[in-house]
């Protein structure tokens, strides 16, 4: 008896475990045709609405000229206050605003819209116009020369933060595609003549074409390669070299290496290096009874060239022809460092760290450097003002040197020569002064 009672409480747990599952299941089966049915039906109503949205666009662009608002309705973006620019900017800005916002004046500036104009013209669409060239143009300006953030000039012009962006890029890429040519590039025979003539007139070192030098710009922490971008100092950055005349404007430009890479590794991978090499800069002249070519000058991060020289490692043992050689070199290499620190002064987002990709970095060093001689080309004024934001960096720059071995024997001649030659111009100057 007591075995039936068992049995039968067994069967009634087994049957209700039973009936809870069957439950379990067709109430599941329930909720996914639920869900089945909710999804189907919410996509219907966003297709029936993107095909209202496609019959009325072209509804509107079937109707007849005439019909048009005269204001075309921007469908998907937000409307920005444009007003600072159209009012202040363009209306009621003075010669000295337009200096200290844009780093040129206004002429300039438009003379720089004129010329980038074939590249960066863009139409009207019918879901929004077309941001103006110049305005285009103003923003790109404006973040090169304070280095601010996208949001910050977003705000101030009107524009989405990612059009920002995009202006910085494609202004950036124009002035280097359409202005490099005309404003940055290697000089003719005739304009190496009159550099050499100026060096000698204005810096006192005859067979001079120009000067070379290297700049290193602070960047953000790049997503590879990091510990390829550390300098000597113990900061992030990318090298530029750059190549003067002794009116400090750039005419060779070498943009982007990491910055631990040496200052000789970076000339020997330039165009500058194959030309001196090869076939010089203009042919050899009498000098100090020898034919000599002419040359560039550098500081100890470069080889010693018979087309570049630099002054002797600084001791006690300096002959008194060395030491005058020194003194002359670095009075006339100062042109290129005055160049880098008007540079940097001018375009501060050289001088900042400049959180742009780096596929975007090296193409904005040489816009930099191509505004550079657009601004010293057409005579705009210079704020010496702008310099203390350089000389109070916090990022001192790294300082470069290159092994002896590395020098050429046939250049200790030359530079030999160039001693005798200043230790004669001093003692007549001596003389003369007596």
């Amino acid at each position: 008896m007591a075995d039936d009672e068992a049995l039968r409480a067994l069967m009634l747990a087994l049957s209700y475990v039973l009936m809870k599952r069957r439950r379990d299941v067709t109430s599941a089966n329930a909720q996914r045709r639920h869900e089945v049915q909710r999804r189907v039906a919410r996509r219907q109503y966003f297709h029936q609405r993107h095909k209202r949205m496609i019959m009325m666009l072209i509804a509107q662009t079937s109707r007849p000229v005439a019909e048009l608002p005269a204001r075309p309705t921007r469908v998907w973006s937000n409307i920005e206050s444009t007003d600072w620019w159209e009012r202040v900017v363009m209306r009621e800005f003075q010669p000295s605003d337009w200096l200290e916002k844009f780093r040129m004046t206004k002429e300039t500036f438009f003379l720089l819209c004129g010329k980038l104009k074939p590249r960066l013209t863009r139409q009207d669409t019918r879901l929004r116009p077309a941001l103006p060239l110049e305005k285009r143009v103003a923003v790109a300006l404006w973040r090169l020369a304070s280095n601010v953030e996208y949001r910050t000039i977003s705000s101030l012009f009107g524009v989405g933060r990612s059009t920002v962006c995009k202006c910085v890029r494609d202004v950036c890429h124009a002035i280097v595609l359409m202005l490099r040519p005309l404003y940055l590039r290697s000089p003719s025979e005739q304009e190496l003549e009159d550099a050499a003539r100026l060096f000698a007139t204005r810096w006192g070192f005859p067979r001079c074409v120009g000067a070379v030098g290297s700049l290193h710009v602070p960047i953000i922490a790049p997503s590879s390669d990091t510990q390829h971008y550390w300098n000597s100092r113990g900061w992030l950055s990318v090298v530029t070299q750059g190549a003067v005349n002794a009116l400090g404007q750039f005419w060779d430009v070498c943009a982007g290496f990491p910055g631990s890479t040496e200052h000789s590794e970076i000339l020997q991978n330039s165009t500058l290096w194959a030309r001196g090499c090869e076939r010089g800069f203009l042919p050899p002249l009498d000098f100090m009874g020898r034919p000599l070519g002419h040359l560039m000058l550098g500081d100890a991060g470069f080889p010693l060239k018979r087309w570049l020289m630099k002054s002797h490692p600084e001791s006690l043992e300096l002959t008194p022809g060395q030491r005058a050689f020194n003194r002359r070199l670095e009075r006339a290499r100062a042109v290129v460092d005055l160049a880098f620190l008007r540079l940097r002064a001018r375009w501060q987002c050289l001088l900042k760290r400049n959180d742009c990709r780096m596929d975007v970095v090296p193409t904005m060093i040489e816009a930099c450097c191509v505004l550079h001689n657009v601004c010293e080309l057409h005579g705009d004024a210079f704020d010496a003002r702008w310099e203390e934001a350089v000389r109070s960096e916090e990022s001192p720059q790294p300082a470069d040197e290159v092994s002896p071995a590395s020098d050429d024997p046939d250049a200790q001649e030359v530079r030999e020569l160039f001693c005798e030659y200043f230790l004669q111009q001093e003692n007549q100057q001596r003389t003369l002064d007596c």
